[in-house]
């Protein structure tokens, strides 16, 4: 890949394979999510989208294949690779005893922001957290955390985000506040990755739609061939 490629790519997946004991949780996906877009991973639960943003993220090693994010290989540029990501893990990656403004300091300082907090509280006011940005996230609910991990994956306005199961128990207004968050990333020119189940918020969402089944990428399409009644006897289809 030349330094140009790198410049226009925001996410390059080639032949990944991802195998955990005798289960192969990615067996061989190919994707690529160029800057200013946005691609939905679609699929139903267990169809390896999940582990395929992870290693994305650099949290799990791929077992084989290549997966570049702002041009940095995950595997051999690791920390490189990290400061370009904002990622949205499926579950977990809250503190109970903290508070979101803490998360916020916390990860602020890790990447070393500076003037980072008029965007943190234009965040939590979006995302219709102001009102407990002081109190601990312990109490808080399902769909509360999610949209405090949308806010943290959102704050460095990072060149590639990677929004797992953002949507999951979230309330109209988080749906309406994580659906401009990616509409501000492609205006900027990152490379936006959500992961869903959900396939009306993915064709909203994003431009294209990959459809994984059992580990493997069985058709990328675009947004509108997904929509609708059309769209979701075509989803049916490439699920059977």
């Amino acid at each position: 890949m030349t330094a140009a490629d790198a410049v226009d790519m925001g996410v390059e997946v080639s032949g990944l394979r991802v195998r955990f004991g005798p289960v192969e949780a990615v067996a061989g996906v190919d994707l690529r999510v160029e800057s200013g877009h946005a691609l939905a991973l679609l699929g139903r639960n267990g169809a390896g989208k999940s582990t395929t943003m992870r290693v994305l993220a650099g949290v799990v090693p791929p077992t084989s294949g290549r997966a570049l994010v702002a041009g940095y290989d995950v595997h051999r540029q690791p920390l490189a690779a990290k400061r370009a990501v904002g990622y949205c893990p499926d579950v977990g990656g809250l503190v109970p005893r903290a508070t979101p403004w803490e998360h916020l300091q916390l990860s602020a300082r890790l990447r070393r922001l500076d003037d980072w907090e008029p965007r943190a509280r234009l965040l939590l006011e979006q995302f219709d957290l102001g009102d407990v940005a002081h109190r601990v996230t312990a109490g808080f609910s399902h769909g509360m955390g999610r949209r405090l991990s949308v806010v943290l994956a959102a704050l460095h306005q990072p060149e590639v985000l990677l929004l797992d199961e953002p949507f999951d128990g979230v309330d109209p207004l988080g749906v309406e506040a994580t659906l401009a968050v990616v509409e501000d990333a492609r205006a900027r020119g990152a490379a936006v990755l959500v992961s869903t189940h959900l396939r009306d918020l993915a064709v909203q969402a994003c431009t294209e739609v990959a459809v994984l089944r059992g580990g493997v990428r069985v058709a990328t399409v675009s947004a509108d061939h997904m929509a609708g009644e059309d769209g979701a006897r075509a989803y049916r289809a490439l699920l059977a």
